[in-house]
Protein backbone atom coordinates (compact mmCIF):
# COMPACT_ATOMS: atom_id res chain seq x y z
CA UNK A 1 0.00 0.00 0.00
CA UNK A 2 2.80 2.37 0.89
CA UNK A 3 4.62 1.64 -2.37
CA UNK A 4 1.43 2.30 -4.29
CA UNK A 5 1.03 5.68 -2.57
CA UNK A 6 4.63 6.62 -3.34
CA UNK A 7 4.12 5.60 -6.98
CA UNK A 8 0.89 7.63 -7.25
CA UNK A 9 2.53 10.64 -5.62
CA UNK A 10 5.48 10.43 -8.01
CA UNK A 11 3.19 10.04 -11.01
CA UNK A 12 1.13 13.09 -9.95
CA UNK A 13 4.31 15.12 -9.44
CA UNK A 14 5.59 14.10 -12.88
CA UNK A 15 2.28 14.93 -14.56
CA UNK A 16 2.22 18.32 -12.81
CA UNK A 17 5.74 19.10 -14.05
CA UNK A 18 4.86 18.08 -17.62
CA UNK A 19 1.66 20.13 -17.55
CA UNK A 20 3.22 23.21 -16.00
CA UNK A 21 6.42 23.21 -18.08
CA UNK A 22 5.17 24.94 -21.25
CA UNK A 23 2.86 27.23 -19.24
CA UNK A 24 5.72 28.33 -17.00
CA UNK A 25 7.90 28.92 -20.06
CA UNK A 26 5.09 30.90 -21.68
CA UNK A 27 4.60 32.99 -18.51
CA UNK A 28 8.25 34.09 -18.49
CA UNK A 29 8.32 34.93 -22.20
CA UNK A 30 8.83 38.68 -22.61
CA UNK A 31 7.03 40.80 -25.20
CA UNK A 32 9.50 42.65 -27.46
CA UNK A 33 8.54 46.34 -27.33
CA UNK A 34 10.24 49.28 -29.08
CA UNK A 35 9.98 52.76 -27.56
CA UNK A 36 11.13 55.66 -29.71
CA UNK A 37 12.91 57.64 -26.97
CA UNK A 38 14.02 57.41 -23.35
CA UNK A 39 11.01 59.03 -21.64
CA UNK A 40 8.50 56.65 -23.26
CA UNK A 41 10.94 53.77 -22.77
CA UNK A 42 11.01 54.38 -19.01
CA UNK A 43 7.20 54.51 -18.85
CA UNK A 44 6.95 51.20 -20.74
CA UNK A 45 9.40 49.55 -18.31
CA UNK A 46 7.40 50.77 -15.30
CA UNK A 47 4.14 49.39 -16.68
CA UNK A 48 5.42 46.26 -18.41
CA UNK A 49 7.83 45.17 -15.69
CA UNK A 50 9.30 41.70 -16.23
CA UNK A 51 6.78 40.92 -18.96
CA UNK A 52 8.39 43.21 -21.56
CA UNK A 53 11.81 43.47 -23.20
CA UNK A 54 12.14 47.14 -24.15
CA UNK A 55 14.41 48.50 -26.88
CA UNK A 56 14.70 52.30 -26.74
CA UNK A 57 15.82 53.86 -30.02
CA UNK A 58 16.95 57.31 -28.79
CA UNK A 59 18.64 56.68 -25.45
CA UNK A 60 19.70 58.84 -22.47
CA UNK A 61 20.91 62.34 -23.42
CA UNK A 62 20.00 61.57 -27.06
CA UNK A 63 18.38 64.16 -29.30
CA UNK A 64 15.36 62.74 -31.15
CA UNK A 65 15.19 65.89 -33.33
CA UNK A 66 18.38 64.99 -35.22
CA UNK A 67 18.36 61.22 -34.74
CA UNK A 68 19.50 58.93 -37.57
CA UNK A 69 18.17 55.33 -37.25
CA UNK A 70 20.68 52.46 -37.57
CA UNK A 71 20.36 48.96 -39.11
CA UNK A 72 20.11 47.61 -35.53
CA UNK A 73 17.09 49.88 -34.96
CA UNK A 74 15.41 48.52 -38.10
CA UNK A 75 16.03 44.97 -36.86
CA UNK A 76 14.57 45.78 -33.41
CA UNK A 77 11.49 47.36 -35.00
CA UNK A 78 10.96 44.38 -37.34
CA UNK A 79 11.01 41.99 -34.34
CA UNK A 80 8.78 44.12 -32.06
CA UNK A 81 5.19 43.18 -31.24
CA UNK A 82 4.44 46.72 -30.01
CA UNK A 83 6.01 50.03 -31.07
CA UNK A 84 5.28 53.07 -28.89
CA UNK A 85 5.94 56.58 -30.18
CA UNK A 86 5.31 60.07 -28.85
CA UNK A 87 3.52 61.33 -31.96
CA UNK A 88 2.70 65.01 -32.66
CA UNK A 89 5.42 64.92 -35.37
CA UNK A 90 8.17 64.49 -32.76
CA UNK A 91 9.80 61.52 -34.52
CA UNK A 92 10.11 62.79 -38.10
CA UNK A 93 12.25 59.78 -39.06
CA UNK A 94 9.89 57.07 -37.77
CA UNK A 95 7.67 56.43 -40.81
CA UNK A 96 10.75 55.76 -42.96
CA UNK A 97 12.15 53.40 -40.33
CA UNK A 98 8.88 51.46 -40.03
CA UNK A 99 8.67 51.11 -43.82
CA UNK A 100 12.29 49.93 -44.05
CA UNK A 101 11.81 47.36 -41.28
CA UNK A 102 8.53 45.84 -42.52
CA UNK A 103 7.06 46.23 -39.03
CA UNK A 104 3.80 44.29 -38.63
CA UNK A 105 3.06 44.77 -34.92
CA UNK A 106 0.88 47.23 -32.99
CA UNK A 107 1.82 50.91 -33.43
CA UNK A 108 0.80 53.08 -30.48
CA UNK A 109 0.80 56.90 -30.29
CA UNK A 110 1.29 57.70 -26.60
CA UNK A 111 -0.14 61.23 -26.92
CA UNK A 112 -3.53 60.09 -28.26
CA UNK A 113 -6.23 61.96 -26.32
CA UNK A 114 -3.94 64.77 -25.15
CA UNK A 115 -4.98 68.29 -26.09
CA UNK A 116 -1.72 69.58 -27.59
CA UNK A 117 -0.49 73.12 -27.07
CA UNK A 118 -0.33 75.13 -30.28
CA UNK A 119 3.08 76.23 -31.46
CA UNK A 120 2.70 79.95 -32.04
CA UNK A 121 5.65 81.31 -33.97
CA UNK A 122 6.76 84.85 -33.33
CA UNK A 123 6.88 87.41 -36.12
CA UNK A 124 10.68 87.37 -35.89
CA UNK A 125 10.64 83.62 -36.50
CA UNK A 126 8.48 84.05 -39.60
CA UNK A 127 10.86 86.67 -40.96
CA UNK A 128 13.89 84.49 -40.39
CA UNK A 129 15.25 83.03 -43.65
CA UNK A 130 16.83 80.09 -41.84
CA UNK A 131 13.41 79.10 -40.54
CA UNK A 132 11.96 79.05 -44.06
CA UNK A 133 14.87 76.86 -45.06
CA UNK A 134 14.03 74.50 -42.19
CA UNK A 135 10.44 74.26 -43.38
CA UNK A 136 11.54 73.38 -46.91
CA UNK A 137 13.64 70.51 -45.50
CA UNK A 138 10.81 69.23 -43.30
CA UNK A 139 12.49 70.00 -39.97
CA UNK A 140 9.69 72.02 -38.44
CA UNK A 141 7.33 70.31 -36.01
CA UNK A 142 4.13 71.60 -37.51
CA UNK A 143 1.20 73.19 -35.72
CA UNK A 144 1.57 71.67 -32.25
CA UNK A 145 4.21 71.43 -29.56
CA UNK A 146 5.14 67.72 -29.24
CA UNK A 147 6.81 67.88 -25.78
CA UNK A 148 3.64 66.86 -23.89
CA UNK A 149 5.51 64.57 -21.45
CA UNK A 150 6.67 67.73 -19.65
CA UNK A 151 3.18 67.85 -18.11
CA UNK A 152 2.59 65.26 -15.39
CA UNK A 153 -1.14 65.54 -16.08
CA UNK A 154 -0.53 64.61 -19.71
CA UNK A 155 1.77 61.79 -18.53
CA UNK A 156 -1.25 60.00 -17.05
CA UNK A 157 -2.67 59.81 -20.60
CA UNK A 158 0.66 58.47 -21.90
CA UNK A 159 0.52 55.80 -19.17
CA UNK A 160 -3.10 54.89 -19.95
CA UNK A 161 -2.34 54.48 -23.66
CA UNK A 162 0.75 52.38 -22.97
CA UNK A 163 -1.08 50.18 -20.45
CA UNK A 164 -4.06 49.46 -22.69
CA UNK A 165 -1.80 48.60 -25.66
CA UNK A 166 0.34 46.19 -23.61
CA UNK A 167 -2.80 44.58 -22.17
CA UNK A 168 -4.37 44.24 -25.62
CA UNK A 169 -1.21 42.63 -26.98
CA UNK A 170 -0.71 40.34 -23.96
CA UNK A 171 -4.11 39.70 -22.28
CA UNK A 172 -2.65 37.01 -19.97
CA UNK A 173 -0.65 39.68 -18.13
CA UNK A 174 -3.20 42.51 -18.36
CA UNK A 175 -3.90 42.49 -14.60
CA UNK A 176 -0.17 42.95 -13.86
CA UNK A 177 0.01 45.90 -16.27
CA UNK A 178 -3.03 47.58 -14.70
CA UNK A 179 -1.65 47.06 -11.17
CA UNK A 180 1.64 48.67 -12.24
CA UNK A 181 -0.31 51.48 -13.85
CA UNK A 182 -2.25 52.21 -10.66
CA UNK A 183 0.94 52.45 -8.59
CA UNK A 184 2.67 54.60 -11.22
CA UNK A 185 -0.25 57.01 -11.63
CA UNK A 186 -0.44 57.56 -7.87
CA UNK A 187 3.28 58.51 -7.90
CA UNK A 188 2.73 60.86 -10.87
CA UNK A 189 -0.19 62.60 -9.11
CA UNK A 190 1.75 62.95 -5.85
CA UNK A 191 4.70 64.54 -7.70
CA UNK A 192 2.33 66.90 -9.52
CA UNK A 193 1.08 68.23 -6.16
CA UNK A 194 4.63 68.46 -4.82
CA UNK A 195 5.84 70.58 -7.76
CA UNK A 196 2.77 72.84 -7.66
CA UNK A 197 3.50 73.57 -3.97
CA UNK A 198 7.13 74.42 -4.83
CA UNK A 199 6.18 76.75 -7.70
CA UNK A 200 3.54 78.44 -5.55
CA UNK A 201 6.37 79.75 -3.32
CA UNK A 202 7.76 81.85 -6.21
CA UNK A 203 6.77 85.54 -6.43
CA UNK A 204 4.72 86.34 -9.52
CA UNK A 205 7.59 88.39 -11.02
CA UNK A 206 10.05 85.46 -10.67
CA UNK A 207 8.30 83.06 -13.02
CA UNK A 208 10.05 83.54 -16.38
CA UNK A 209 12.38 80.70 -17.39
CA UNK A 210 14.96 81.02 -20.19
CA UNK A 211 16.07 77.72 -21.77
CA UNK A 212 18.02 76.69 -24.88
CA UNK A 213 15.13 75.40 -27.02
CA UNK A 214 11.39 75.60 -26.63
CA UNK A 215 10.64 72.27 -24.94
CA UNK A 216 9.03 73.08 -21.59
CA UNK A 217 5.81 74.91 -22.49
CA UNK A 218 3.66 72.07 -21.08
CA UNK A 219 5.51 72.32 -17.76
CA UNK A 220 4.96 76.08 -17.76
CA UNK A 221 1.30 75.74 -18.71
CA UNK A 222 0.72 73.27 -15.84
CA UNK A 223 2.35 75.36 -13.10
CA UNK A 224 2.03 78.99 -14.15
CA UNK A 225 5.57 79.60 -15.47
CA UNK A 226 6.58 81.36 -18.70
CA UNK A 227 9.29 79.71 -20.80
CA UNK A 228 11.30 81.58 -23.41
CA UNK A 229 14.02 80.23 -25.70
CA UNK A 230 16.28 81.53 -28.47
CA UNK A 231 15.66 78.32 -30.47
CA UNK A 232 12.27 77.04 -31.54
CA UNK A 233 10.72 73.63 -30.83
CA UNK A 234 13.51 71.74 -32.56
CA UNK A 235 17.20 71.81 -31.72
CA UNK A 236 17.76 71.89 -35.49
CA UNK A 237 16.40 75.42 -35.80
CA UNK A 238 19.01 78.10 -35.32
CA UNK A 239 18.37 81.27 -33.37
CA UNK A 240 18.77 84.42 -35.43
CA UNK A 241 20.77 87.41 -34.17
CA UNK A 242 17.46 89.31 -33.98
CA UNK A 243 15.89 86.68 -31.69
CA UNK A 244 18.91 86.57 -29.39
CA UNK A 245 19.01 90.38 -29.15
CA UNK A 246 15.29 90.46 -28.35
CA UNK A 247 15.72 87.85 -25.63
CA UNK A 248 18.67 89.71 -24.07
CA UNK A 249 16.56 92.89 -24.03
CA UNK A 250 13.71 91.09 -22.23
CA UNK A 251 16.06 89.54 -19.66
CA UNK A 252 17.42 93.01 -18.83
CA UNK A 253 13.99 94.70 -18.78
CA UNK A 254 12.37 92.03 -16.62
CA UNK A 255 15.49 91.55 -14.47
CA UNK A 256 15.46 87.78 -15.02
CA UNK A 257 17.95 86.25 -12.58
CA UNK A 258 18.69 82.86 -14.10
CA UNK A 259 18.93 81.05 -17.44
CA UNK A 260 19.15 77.28 -17.94
CA UNK A 261 21.12 74.91 -20.15
CA UNK A 262 19.65 71.62 -21.43
CA UNK A 263 21.11 68.15 -21.57
CA UNK A 264 20.51 67.80 -25.33
CA UNK A 265 21.37 71.33 -26.50
CA UNK A 266 24.65 73.16 -27.05
CA UNK A 267 25.13 75.38 -24.01
CA UNK A 268 27.28 78.06 -25.68
CA UNK A 269 24.40 80.32 -26.73
CA UNK A 270 22.87 80.30 -23.24
CA UNK A 271 26.32 80.98 -21.74
CA UNK A 272 26.73 83.95 -24.11
CA UNK A 273 23.30 85.29 -23.10
CA UNK A 274 24.20 84.88 -19.41
CA UNK A 275 27.49 86.77 -19.91
CA UNK A 276 25.78 89.64 -21.70
CA UNK A 277 22.93 90.05 -19.20
CA UNK A 278 24.57 89.16 -15.89
CA UNK A 279 22.02 86.38 -15.34
CA UNK A 280 23.45 83.26 -13.73
CA UNK A 281 23.29 79.74 -15.15
CA UNK A 282 20.57 78.26 -12.95
CA UNK A 283 21.44 74.65 -13.73
CA UNK A 284 20.83 71.93 -16.30
CA UNK A 285 17.30 70.94 -17.30
CA UNK A 286 16.36 67.65 -18.94
CA UNK A 287 13.99 68.36 -21.80
CA UNK A 288 13.82 65.72 -24.54
CA UNK A 289 15.77 62.86 -22.94
CA UNK A 290 16.49 61.27 -19.60
CA UNK A 291 20.00 61.28 -18.15
CA UNK A 292 22.30 58.31 -17.79
CA UNK A 293 21.98 56.16 -14.63
CA UNK A 294 24.53 58.21 -12.64
CA UNK A 295 22.91 61.59 -13.28
CA UNK A 296 19.82 63.06 -11.58
CA UNK A 297 17.20 62.37 -14.28
CA UNK A 298 17.56 58.64 -14.94
CA UNK A 299 13.79 58.02 -14.81
CA UNK A 300 10.82 60.07 -15.96
CA UNK A 301 9.71 61.00 -12.43
CA UNK A 302 13.29 61.88 -11.41
CA UNK A 303 13.56 64.09 -14.51
CA UNK A 304 10.42 66.08 -13.70
CA UNK A 305 11.34 66.38 -10.01
CA UNK A 306 14.87 67.55 -10.92
CA UNK A 307 13.58 70.14 -13.41
CA UNK A 308 11.01 71.50 -10.95
CA UNK A 309 13.48 71.70 -8.06
CA UNK A 310 16.22 73.27 -10.23
CA UNK A 311 13.90 75.94 -11.62
CA UNK A 312 12.34 76.89 -8.27
CA UNK A 313 15.69 77.02 -6.44
CA UNK A 314 17.27 79.25 -9.10
CA UNK A 315 14.31 81.62 -9.55
CA UNK A 316 13.54 81.83 -5.84
CA UNK A 317 16.93 83.32 -4.93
Amino acid sequence: MTNRRIFLKSAITLLTMIASGPIAAEATKQTPVVATFSVVGDMVKRIGGDHVAVTTLVGPDGDAHVYQPTPADARAVSEAQVLIENGLEFEGWLDRLIKASNFEGMRVVATNGIKPLPFEESEEHHDDEEHHDDEEHGHNHGTFDPHAWQSLRAAVIYVNNITSSLAQNDPANASAFYLNRAAYVSEIKALDKEIQKMVDTLPSDHRIVITSHDALQYFGDAYGLSFMAPQGLSTESEASAKQVAGLIKQIREKDIKAVFVENIADSRLIEQIANETGAKIGGKLYSDALSGPDDPASTYLKMIRHNGTTIVEALGN
